[in-house]
């Protein structure tokens, strides 16, 4: 299921997207947390992208063990990147949990005159702990996604591109 879109390993597809998606993901939770009056308009965007960074996280690390499976003779020059993988995934889930629970706990103003809309945080202290959880996760998420696709880049292209 997870070895081939077409005639490309699915792996090859899903990376490209991951690279993109899992650090803005991120990067718009930790807005999200950082700038209450931004809220009303960033939870919803902020949900879904870190929803489908969970999914996208899921596929990649799947698709690409479905790859080495197809083709033993790569585990051993692909061992860091599997490792690195692993540890983004549990990272990402940990970003959903954390998302999930901000979009349903974390309050702030409306964009309407009115004050329509607006949401009250239940409580200071667990506004806190929730975004100062968000930002480490989500730097954490940025830095592991940077060192898997340095390791996965380095286990295809090394020793290959010609010398500066």
């Amino acid at each position: 299921m997870f070895e081939r879109f077409g005639d490309l390993p699915l792996h090859v597809l899903v990376i490209h997207a991951a690279v993109v998606l899992l650090p803005l993901a991120a990067l718009l939770a930790i807005v999200f947390a950082l700038v209450p009056k931004w809220r009303w308009l960033l939870r919803w965007p902020t949900l879904v992208l870190g929803l489908g960074a969970l999914v996208l996280a899921y596929v990649a690390k799947e698709s690409g063990d479905a790859f080495v499976a197809a083709i033993p003779d790569l585990a051993q020059a692909v061992e860091v990147h599997k490792e690195r993988g692993d540890l983004l995934f549990w990272f990402v889930l940990g970003f959903a949990v954390l998302v999930i629970a901000a979009f349903v706990l974390l309050g702030g103003p409306s964009a309407l005159a009115s004050g329509k809309g607006a949401k009250a945080t239940k409580s200071q202290p667990l506004e806190w702990v929730l975004s100062a959880a968000i930002v480490v996760v989500g730097v954490l998420v940025i830095y592991q996604t940077i060192r898997t696709g340095d390791a996965g880049a380095k286990a295809v292209w090394d020793g290959q591109l010609p010398p500066k």
